[in-house]
């Protein structure tokens, strides 16, 4: 068995995070990509998310393949983007299920990533791992996708980068009541969760993997606005949120309103120890480092 660990959708900020983390400890990484550049930081090939191809071969002998593949869900759900997001997901997933089954030699490790999404609107119902999918749109993507994961606080994309610019600007108010619940993971907790599937073939099953402290989105903007030195902000009423997240930012405002209370209950049984487990500190960290 190789050292190989083949990442498919590995060009987002999450998957170089992964790569940085497992090429420092030795690993060799492949990242499937529809346009493999020659300059890339790992080895790109070629594929298009949907069919077979000569990226399958790289399956054989592999030590593990990690999907991270899929439309974003931050834009407005129409009928049509919602059609992208499940097939994007659907798609990638039996492509790569039909190219682990045709190798001699597959890789004995499969990671798969989906959203908090999974468990839909819970209130503040605590999210464990044995919990049943929610109602809703995001919930079915989930469902059909598997299985569960927080949103990931980045410099680069996310919704970080997004709220800090509102706060910044003395916007930094919670969303609607405020008191819906944000699971969330710091990037380098997220790429070392994602690592540890990788290292260790006995963590099978779901994880959540988010930070075990969620709080509410009033709670969320206030350590926000705490980190950029702003003062107190009124909340955004329903209404506002949602025609600002459509028209301003192309999103769906059930993003920000709806919210999920994860806890990563498994991930903890097993050992693994947060770096960034409170969210006051975690922002610090990356706003502090990195805006």
């Amino acid at each position: 068995m190789s050292n190989k660990v083949v990442l498919a959708g590995g060009r987002g900020f999450l998957g170089q995070a992964l790569a940085r983390v497992l090429a420092a400890d030795g690993w060799e990484i492949v990242v499937l990509s529809r346009d493999p550049r020659e300059d890339a930081p790992f080895r790109e090939v070629l594929w298009n998310g949907e069919t077979g191809g000569a990226w399958a071969a790289e399956l054989e002998g592999a030590a593990a393949l990690v999907n991270l593949a899929g439309r974003s869900i931050n834009c407005v759900h129409t009928l049509e983007h919602s059609r992208e997001i499940v097939d994007s997901r659907l798609k990638s997933v039996r492509a790569l299920a039909k190219g682990w089954a045709r190798a001699k030699n597959p890789p004995p490790v499969w990671v798969q990533c989906s959203a908090t999404g999974f468990y839909g609107n819970a209130g503040d119902r605590f999210c464990e791992e044995t919990l049943p999918p929610g109602p809703g749109f995001l919930a079915e993507v989930c469902r059909l996708w598997e299985d569960s994961f927080g949103p990931v606080l980045d410099r680069h994309t996310g919704p970080l980068r997004v709220l800090v610019g509102l706060a910044r600007k003395f916007l930094g108010g919670a969303a609607g009541s405020g008191r819906q619940f944000m699971s969330w993971v710091h990037r380098d907790d997220a790429a070392a969760i994602f690592a540890a599937a990788v290292r260790r073939p006995e963590l099978a099953g779901v994880y959540n993997a988010c930070a075990p402290g969620p709080g509410t989105n009033a709670e969320f903007m206030r350590e926000l606005r705490a980190a950029v030195n702003r003062p107190w902000c009124p909340p955004a009423p329903e209404f506002a949120v949602r025609l600002l997240a459509e028209n301003l930012f192309h999103t769906d405002g059930n993003l920000v309103l709806h919210g999920q209370r994860c806890t990563p209950q498994r991930l903890l049984a097993t050992g693994f120890r947060f770096r960034h487990p409170a969210v006051g500190e975690a922002i610090r960290d990356l706003t502090f480092r990195e805006f």
